[in-house]
């Protein structure tokens, strides 16, 4: 009897093993997947971004950006391989750059970050991603200060610093939403527990 039960117990410990194992190669696939898919959505929207942005020397007063005589207008967005795009978000002490999806949703956010709600024309956008580490897995690692930037399909960056970092419950909506930071960044933390949330001010744009 005490053979038999061993033997239970090993097979289902070797079961137990063999599904980490799985799961452990399933995210690994799914974070280079991502990786593949946000840089070529970020390949797409730099040649539209670079296509779209005048140059400097020829901008007059007429010319100045639609957004500070309409703060509330929608973002413009591009469209590549079915999704919207409002821009891309550089975050350079992280060596990273991507593009950012106009709507959120858990497909999209297996592609690219997203625009979880807000806008960078009224300083009040919000920016989700999944903790991919080619994505938002590494915000735990910013420094107070460090430099974050936005920059829409127009061509027009705007600069942050990152102000403050913390970690909200997962639940914790308004209190995400709450505050009046010109930019937060966030993404879940593994097991979905808490979020680490950066908020950021804006220095300047462009």
């Amino acid at each position: 009897m005490a053979k038999t039960k061993y033997k239970v117990m090993l097979g289902a410990g070797l079961l137990l093993i063999a599904a980490a194992l799985a799961l452990a190669a399933y995210n690994v696939i799914d974070a280079q997947r991502a990786a593949r898919s946000a840089a070529q959505a970020l390949e797409a929207l730099s040649q539209t971004t670079a296509a779209s942005a005048a140059d400097p020397e020829q901008v007059s007063a007429d010319d100045a950006p639609a957004y500070l005589a309409d703060p509330e207008m929608p973002m413009p967005t591009v469209s590549f391989d079915g999704n919207d795009y409002i821009g891309r978000v550089d975050i350079p002490s992280l060596g990273l750059s991507l593009p950012v999806i106009s709507e959120w949703s858990y497909p999209r956010l297996k592609i690219a970050p997203c625009r979880y709600t807000g806008s960078a024309y009224l300083d009040n956008l919000i920016i989700a991603a999944h903790n991919y580490s080619s994505h938002f897995g590494n915000l735990n690692r910013l420094n107070t200060g460090d430099t974050v930037m936005f920059t829409d399909v127009d061509g027009n960056q705007f600069t942050y610093a990152v102000s403050l970092i913390e970690d909200l419950p997962g639940t914790a909506i308004e209190e995400m939403q709450a505050g009046e930071w010109d930019l937060t960044l966030f993404t879940c933390t593994l097991g979905g527990r808490s979020r680490v949330t950066v908020r950021c001010e804006r220095t300047g744009d462009s």
